[in-house]
């Protein structure tokens, strides 16, 4: 993991690195879904079995997306979503490595001093 003495400049080397390995990424959920088709007299339909087929679904700026697979890019996508969930998760380790460099920087000190936060003494005790 990370020692005392990283700096935000060794946190960005750490996650450029990590990050390389893991294209494509993306994010999203890939199920199997079976339906109906449009054909009047499909066997498979009138047994009850239906169509199978792969669909990506997930969200954009707040909008809803379900995005048809072919069967031969399964695998490809399947990879392509393993690799999000990991880039995601060095996303959530670099910000917790990043802050923690960042404090450590005689800058942080300075600013941290000259931050007007709130104080945690009631304000009848100042």
């Amino acid at each position: 993991m990370s020692n005392k003495s990283e700096s935000p400049a060794d946190v960005q080397r750490w996650l450029q690195t990590k990050a390389a390995d893991l294209w494509p990424a993306a994010l999203g959920s890939l199920s199997l879904r079976r339906t109906r088709c449009i054909r009047k007299n499909c066997s498979a339909c009138r047994g009850g079995e239906k169509h199978p087929s792969w669909v990506l679904s997930g969200h954009v700026q707040e909008q809803r997306f379900s995005l048809y697979v072919p069967d031969a890019l399964v695998p490809e996508v399947q990879r392509c979503l393993e690799n999000g969930r990991a880039l995601q998760e060095l996303l959530f380790t670099s910000a917790l490595r990043y802050v923690k460099a960042l404090k450590q920087t005689p800058l942080s000190f300075e600013l941290i001093s000259r931050s007007p936060l709130p104080c945690r003494v009631p304000p009848t005790h100042r």
